[in-house]
């Protein structure tokens, strides 16, 4: 059976990291780049995890949008859905890691390629092609981009493609936190799968996530799975029929950059190998175990491309905690 194709549709980006954690931005001395933007992070995570992946995106044509390309050519990612933009540049982020490994950013794009996406330049023919298409919301914060974002989604509905949709909230990138709720959730009831953190509910609903009820209240008609990820505490899932937890495994965190894309990335290699995971909560709890070890290990590494797990690095930390 030939492997299931997996489109990701969004930005690609430079993260500027500095070279010694948990100091500000103005302190840093150097910085280290490194490859970034959820939407590649998780066909990166895919292609790694023996899946089959494509990035769909529009880059500067520049140096760092031209490295990029290269880096999902060689990360396995099919690049036939990438553009470039001969007048703007590859967006860039500056990212602090603070002591604890969490993160803040500061971008620079205004407006930067993967804004200018126009829907004429997407290859619809690729997202025909896909079991499963993934985006973001970043996608859908200005023109003409959104427009493409759309058009992209309804491109997939129309050929029975399932949706799979992470926010990946970057307040930052907003007009506004009411712009943002308002934004990402424009789209909220198109999706079949939704991955949320638990901080991003928090967000979206302004009620405590940790109660089912308040995260129950982001389920719709048409959503056959939404999963809250917990960080270091594993995920939950609920569906029409079923909810529970999965733990997560604990490990020494150097950088949380792109755990959760890996998480992303496990679970959407799972459900396009078999997609009856939807439907049979043992087949589920062990995909999202898997996505759980895969995001894990991810946080033992600087760089979110660079320490996305293979799929042996994840089977030995489940195997190392089981005993």
């Amino acid at each position: 059976m030939a492997t299931p194709l997996i489109v990701s549709f969004g930005e690609m980006l430079i993260d500027f990291v500095p070279d010694t954690s948990g100091v500000s931005l103005a302190e840093s001395t150097g910085f280290l780049k490194a490859p970034g933007g959820a939407p590649a992070n998780v066909a990166c995570a895919i292609s790694k995890l023996g899946g089959k992946s494509a990035f769909i995106g529009k880059f500067g044509d520049d140096e760092f949008g031209h490295m990029l390309v290269n880096i999902l050519k060689k990360n396995g990612v099919n690049s036939e859905g990438v553009c470039f933009d001969t007048h703007a540049r590859t967006a860039l982020a500056f990212v602090t890691l603070k002591k604890n490994g969490e993160r803040e950013f500061m971008f620079y794009r205004n407006p930067s390629a993967d804004m200018l996406m126009k829907e004429s330049e997407l290859n619809k023919d690729l997202i025909k092609k896909a079991k499963i298409f993934h985006y973001g919301s970043i996608s859908l914060i200005s023109e003409p981009c959104r427009a493409a974002h759309m058009a992209a989604m309804k491109t997939a509905k129309e050929a029975g493609v399932l949706l799979s949709y992470d926010p990946n909230v970057r307040l930052p990138l907003w007009p506004s936190t009411e712009a943002a709720i308002e934004g990402i959730k424009s789209i909220w009831n198109e999706a079949d799968i939704i991955k949320v953190s638990d901080d991003e509910v928090t967000f979206l609903t302004r009620g405590d996530a940790e109660k089912d009820d308040v995260v129950l209240s982001l389920m719709h008609d048409k959503l056959k799975l939404l999963i809250v990820t917990d960080g270091e505490k594993g995920c939950r899932y609920y569906t029409k029929k079923f909810k529970g937890r999965v733990p997560g495994y604990s490990v020494k965190t150097v950088d949380t950059t792109g755990a959760g894309d890996s998480f992303v990335g496990a679970f959407l290699v799972s459900l396009g190998k078999d997609g009856s995971i939807l439907d049979d909560e043992g087949k589920l709890k062990e995909a999202l175990a898997f996505a759980n070890a895969c995001g894990a290990v991810c946080t033992t590494q600087k760089g979110a491309i660079p320490a996305l797990p293979t799929p042996s690095d994840a089977q030995q930390l489940m195997k190392s905690k089981s005993k």
